[in-house]
C-alpha cells in the first residue's frame, strides 16, 4: 500500500510523540536537527516539517527561528503563544467561523441521520476515548478532524461539507491547539459523547447546543475566549 504524503507525517509525528513521551526527549530539550531526524526516519524533510507542524499545534514542541525545536510537553501555552495555522489566519477567526457553521450542520445531521451514519459516529467516538486514554494526542486530533468533517457530510446539505472540507487543513490546527492543555483533554471525548448522542437520537436542538457548546470549550482550552452573542 503507498503511503500519502499525509499519512507520512502523521506517522512521523505519532513516532516523535512516543519518544517524547518515553522520555527519549525531555521537557527543555532539542530535537536533533531536520537533516538528522529525516535522514533517521526514512522520510523526506517537507513531511517532517509537517509532522513537527502537527506536534508544536498539539503543544508538545515549539520551533524556536535560529535555534530549532524545543519540546515543550506538559508546559503552559497561552494565547499569545499559539503558533500560526495554514495562510497565517488567527485561531480566534478560525473557531469564529465554525461556530456559525458547525452547529447547524450537527443539527441537520440529526434530522437525516441514518443507521450506518450514526454507527460510523459510535466508531469515531470509540476510536477518540482510546486515543485520549492512551494520551495518544496525533491520534486523537485525527479523530477529532474525522468527526467533524462525517458530521459536515451526514447533515445532507452539500454546501456545509464542501465548506468544511475546504477548511480541513485549517480545521486541523484548530482543533489541536487545545489538545496541548494535558488536565483537560478527557473533555473533548465527553463532548463529542454528548453531540453524538444527540445527532444519533434525532435531537437536532440538542445536537446545535451540544457543538456550539463543544467549539465554545474548545476555544476556551487553547487560551481563546469567543465573545458571541
Amino acid at each position: 500500500m503507498i503511503k500519502t504524503a499525509s499519512s507520512v507525517s502523521n506517522d512521523a509525528a505519532r513516532h516523535l510523540q512516543k519518544q517524547i513521551l518515553e522520555g527519549q526527549f525531555a521537557p527543555g530539550s532539542m530535537l536533533p536537527g531536520q537533516r538528522e531526524l529525516s535522514v533517521s526516519m526514512g522520510i523526506s524533510r517537507a513531511s517532517l516539517r509537517e509532522a513537527i507542524s502537527m506536534l508544536e499545534a498539539l503543544g508538545m514542541v515549539r520551533s524556536r527561528p535560529g535555534k530549532g525545536v524545543i519540546v515543550t510537553s506538559g508546559q503552559h501555552r497561552d494565547a499569545s503563544d499559539l503558533p500560526d495555522g495554514p495562510e497565517s489566519i488567527p485561531a480566534k477567526a478560525m473557531f469564529e467561523y465554525r461556530i456559525t457553521l458547525e452547529p447547524m450542520a450537527a443539527a441537520l445531521a440529526a434530522r437525516c441521520i441514518e443507521p450506518a451514519g450514526a454507527s460510523e459516529l459510535w466508531s469515531l467516538q470509540h476510536t477518540l476515548e482510546s486515543a485520549i486514554a492512551a494520551k495518544d494526542l496525533v491520534l486523537a486530533s485525527e479523530t477529532d478532524l474525522a468527526f467533524h468533517t462525517r458530521v459536515a457530510e451526514l447533515c445532507g446539505n452539500p454546501l456545509f461539507h464542501e465548506a468544511i472540507a475546504d477548511a480541513r487543513g485549517r480545521i486541523a490546527h484548530n482543533l489541536r491547539l487545545a489538545f496541548a492543555d494535558l488536565e483537560r483533554i478527557q473533555e473533548t471525548a465527553e463532548e463529542h459523547r454528548a453531540i453524538t448522542l444527540a445527532i444519533t437520537t434525532g435531537n437536532a436542538t440538542g445536537a446545535h447546543v451540544a457543538m456550539r457548546h463543544h467549539l465554545t470549550r474548545t476555544a476556551e482550552r487553547a487560551g481563546i475566549a469567543l465573545d458571541l452573542p
